[in-house]
């Protein structure tokens, strides 16, 4: 058994459509209705250009298999942030600073590493990984 790559991250808000624009208009990502039995009222999924759904996001009444309460906006548990790999730095720099949004930049020299980090709508912290750019 082995890892071979992080598969998706699931979100659940109170505001499905402001969160899937947000992924669109900051990522690129492509939204699409999810499989069912899910419902295009109450869950859309992100792809990416490979056709890959990167992120999943429910609706507050969204069926779950492990349900448990959960509360946008609130810290979510021990999460601290989710990390996305990234090409095109100025690029993105761009889209945030056009939405107005909060970022912090760092740089990690020794793994010729630049960072940016944002929150989405629902207060998660994203951590935007571009490596050698």
């Amino acid at each position: 058994m082995q890892v071979e790559a992080l598969d998706h991250i699931n979100i659940i808000t109170d505001d499905l459509d402001g969160t899937a624009s947000f992924y669109s208009r900051m990522l690129g990502l492509e939204r699409r209705d999810a499989p069912p039995p899910l419902t295009p009222e109450t869950a859309t999924w992100m792809f990416d250009e490979q056709g890959r759904a990167i992120v999943h996001i429910n609706s507050l009444d969204c069926a779950r298999t492990y349900d448990r309460e959960v509360k946008p906006g609130d810290v979510t548990g021990a999460l601290h942030h989710v990390a996305l790999r990234l090409r095109g730095y100025e690029e993105m720099k761009a889209r945030l600073d056009e939405s107005g949004a909060d970022y912090e930049e760092n740089v990690v020299e020794a793994i010729g590493l630049r960072q940016i980090f944002t929150a989405d709508p629902n207060n998660i912290l994203l951590e935007l990984n571009f490596f050698a750019e």
